[in-house]
């Protein structure tokens, strides 16, 4: 038991100096974090820095995105608009160059057949005489094919394309090439004229976030938690001031407690070093019966230490009652009072009970609490990780979320966004001039020319019956002549007639290829003529009606699109600041944790090993009695039968 006193003394020694330090620490802490109330409200506030910044950078790339979306949208219809016209330029030029042609070739063709049809008639009646000659053997069988040698097409009955050439005279007076570049040069800067255009929209959006930014701060400044945690922390410094003094006492009474209690110790393990004393020397003296004068000397040095710690347990034993009944009254009182109803939380009740503590220790009161409300449950909400908005249920009194409706933020943000138009400018495609070339080209009366003669007339050669063909069978012939005279002069025939077809007939069909080649081409351009002109002047003119009306809509889905996701940040951190004002700001956890810290220190640590002090000291004082008796009784069998006469 003594040595139980001993070591749990020592740790209420232990444990009472920082436990007593620990109170006003506690309190000092819990006034600090009430204190920093306004200081988390305002790291709240300040982190709209986050959005801001993110906001801004938007904004910083809205007016490209803006004009590159724009662009990226229509640039397949005007692309192909664009297209569609160049064809149609293309059509004029290349129509007027096949066009020249056809007018020209027919003509050399016309002037080309009057001047070879005289020398073919003669060469014919020469041929014709000269086999018809009965000298000339075997030239029978090629007469029916020298009579047939006659012109085979005249180009003087195809129609004239003149008054189309007329009709489209001085075409084209528009450049067409610099008008689609000029066309094309303008779409394409429509990303750069976003740019400019919204350059003051985006300066009046970044004002409007600057004042966004003052109006939040308006959240911190009239955040109304400061003013009810001032009671509550204007109470803690209050208990934090009056408990030092009481501390240092307690300290003080502790310490000569601890002295009591190592002074009434030792003379316990005193007292039971003169009983093991005397009993030792007792039982020694008994064992030397034998020798009278050894027995005597052990026998009475045993009775003396027996009757010392009898005279010590006398002496002191009405210490050891105070220290036990002092301690006793001290932590039995706590353990049963205090921590027991700690433990169950009915100490709570007895708090919260009206008239069971003086109104000057009205904890509800001084804590601020609601009239409904109660420290039990504020100890379970807070327990719970509740916050101090919860506990003291401020929403009745201060409506946070209407104060951090997005809206009233947002509004001139939105609004600004919402009533922008700007004007990209137009797209011109197609000028006036170039419209009427188009227009008098598909007037001009291209698809009235009957390109069927044409190709008719082409179908016939230049000569009837193929001139290379007749020089080789009168070459032939040559061969098979015996009069010389007669070959000779059906060589110089055959000769004539080679040299007209590479002079003449040659350049004829060469002429006629090429009149066949600017006729194909026409004859397929004509039937759709009209109608590829007036799709195409019809497209030009939809793109171009459009491209503004499509512009200010993609511009306002756009804008739209950017309102939404620049809203979305701000209703975010706006969710964000009323959950973490309402939990983390002002939570009252800590102040669940320092009571649960409160009652660990006092009952766990100290009313505990205090407890199992005066148990052991008063297990200690209980066993003297006996101790006494017992001591009492051997002193009359230690001491020698001569003394015990006497």
């Amino acid at each position: 038991s003594v040595t139980c006193a001993l070591v749990t003394s020592q740790r209420v020694k232990g444990q009472m100096e920082p436990g007593l330090g620990a109170v006003p620490a506690t309190l000092h802490t819990l006034r600090q974090h009430l204190a920093n109330v306004p200081q988390g409200v305002q790291m709240v506030v300040d982190k709209f820095e986050v959005p801001r910044k993110q906001i801004s950078s938007d904004l910083g790339g809205l007016s490209r995105s803006v004009g590159l979306s724009i662009h990226a949208q229509l640039q397949a219809m005007t692309y192909a608009a664009l297209a569609d016209l160049q064809d149609r330029a293309g059509d004029l030029q290349t129509s007027l160059h096949h066009l020249q042609i056809v007018h020209r070739t027919a003509r050399a063709l016309a002037v080309a057949r009057a001047e070879l049809e005289p020398e073919l008639r003669e060469r014919r009646r020469r041929v014709v005489a000269l086999l018809d000659d009965p000298r000339c053997t075997s030239c029978a069988s090629v007469l029916g094919r020298a009579q047939g040698l006659q012109l085979g097409t005249d180009y003087g009955k195809v129609p004239s394309v003149e008054k189309v050439l007329k009709a489209l005279a001085g075409l084209p007076r528009s450049d067409f090439a610099e008008m689609i570049r000029q066309g094309n040069g303008t779409f394409n800067s429509i990303p750069e004229l976003a740019v400019e255009r919204m350059a003051q929209v985006i300066q009046d959006l970044r004002a409007d976030l600057a004042r966004t930014a003052e109006k939040v701060q308006s959240i911190a400044d009239g955040f109304p938690l400061p003013d009810y945690t001032r009671p509550a922390s204007e109470a803690l410094a209050e208990a934090e001031q009056r408990s030092r003094p009481y501390l240092r006492e307690a300290e003080r009474f502790e310490r000569y407690r601890w002295i009591a209690g190592t002074v009434l110790c030792s003379i316990i393990l005193l007292i039971l070093a003169c009983n093991v004393t005397g009993m030792a020397l007792g039982a020694y003296g008994l064992s030397k019966r034998e020798d009278p004068s050894d027995y005597e000397c052990r026998g009475e040095a045993g009775a003396k230490f027996l009757l010392v710690g009898v005279a010590l347990a006398f002496l002191f034993s009405w210490l050891l009652i105070l220290l036990v009944f002092a301690t006793f009254l001290v932590g039995g009182n706590i353990q049963t009072l205090v921590c027991r109803n700690w433990v169950n939380q009915e100490i709570y009740k007895f708090i919260d009970t009206p008239g069971n503590l003086p109104p000057s220790m009205n904890l509800t009161r001084q804590l601020n609490l609601r009239r409904d409300s109660n420290l039990s449950s504020a100890y379970r909400e807070c327990k719970s990780g509740a916050g101090l908005w919860e506990v003291l249920q401020l929403d009745s009194s201060y409506d946070l979320d209407e104060h951090l409706r997005t809206p009233q933020y947002t509004a001139d943000f939105q609004k600004r966004l919402g009533d922008f138009t700007a004007d990209l400018g137009a797209v011109r495609l197609l000028r006036s001039e170039g419209r009427q070339d188009l227009e008098t080209f598909a007037r001009s009366g291209l698809d009235e020319v009957d390109y069927g003669r044409f190709q008719e007339e082409m179908k016939n050669p230049v000569v009837q019956t193929s001139l290379p063909g007749l020089a080789r069978n009168l070459e032939g012939l040559q061969k098979m002549q015996r009069n010389s005279t007669v070959a000779g002069r059906l060589a110089a025939e055959a000769r004539a007639l080679w040299h007209m077809q590479n002079s003449t007939v040659q350049s004829q069909e060469a002429l006629v290829a090429k009149l066949g080649e600017s006729v194909q081409f026409l004859s397929r351009l004509a039937p759709h003529l009209k109608e590829r002109v007036r799709r195409t002047l019809a497209t030009t003119a939809s793109v171009e009606a459009r491209l503004p009306l499509q512009a200010q809509q993609i511009l306002r889905q756009e804008l739209g699109c950017f309102t939404r996701k620049e809203l979305r940040y701000f209703t975010q951190y706006l969710n964000w600041v009323g959950q973490t004002l309402r939990e983390d700001v002002a939570s009252c956890q800590p102040l669940a944790t320092a009571l649960d810290n409160g009652r660990v220190i006092l009952c766990d640590r100290i009313a505990e090993p205090w407890n199992a002090f005066w148990f052991s000291l008063g297990c200690c004082t209980f066993f003297l009695i006996p101790s006494i008796i017992f001591a009492v009784r051997l002193t009359k069998h230690f001491r020698p039968i001569r003394n015990r006469l006497m």
